[in-house]
C-alpha cells in the first residue's frame, strides 16, 4: 500500500450547498475543523459518521457532467447503499437530486451540482 484515502473532492459551483446536500443524504458534520485544510467560501467538507471525508471545491467555470455522455464525463461518482430504494429515492429527490437512470437493480441520480451518484439496495 502506498497510501490511504484522505478524502474525496468534488468540484462544484457552491461548496457549502453541496456539503449540506450530502450531509442530508449521508449524515455527518459539515465543515468540522480539521488540521489538514482550512475552511472558506471556496472549500467545504463533510465528515461522515463512518470516517469518510468528502470535500467540495469551488470551480468558477464548473461544467457539470452529463451522464452517460462521454463528451461530458462523470469525473467521479459515489455508490451509496440504501435499505429501501424507493424511500431513498423520495428523499434524494426532495433534497434536489435529479433521477438520471434506472440501471436495473440500482438507480443513478445527479446531485444539485450535476455529479452522478448511485443508490444501490444494501
Amino acid at each position: 500500500m502506498i497510501g490511504k484515502l484522505q478524502c474525496i473532492v468534488l468540484d462544484c459551483p457552491d461548496p457549502a450547498a453541496l456539503a449540506r446536500f450530502y450531509a442530508a443524504l449521508l449524515g455527518g458534520e459539515v465543515d468540522r475543523p480539521d488540521r489538514r485544510w482550512s475552511l472558506h467560501a471556496d472549500w467545504s467538507t463533510l465528515h461522515t459518521e463512518d470516517g469518510t471525508v468528502i470535500c467540495f471545491q469551488r470551480v468558477a467555470d464548473h461544467r457539470p457532467p452529463r451522464w452517460p455522455d462521454p463528451a461530458h464525463p462523470q469525473q467521479v461518482h459515489l455508490d451509496i447503499d440504501v435499505a429501501d430504494l424507493d424511500a431513498a429515492e423520495r428523499e434524494v429527490l426532495a433534497l434536489g437530486a435529479t433521477r438520471l437512470s434506472d440501471a436495473g437493480g440500482w438507480r443513478v441520480y445527479a446531485d444539485t451540482a450535476g455529479h452522478p451518484f448511485c443508490l444501490i439496495p444494501g
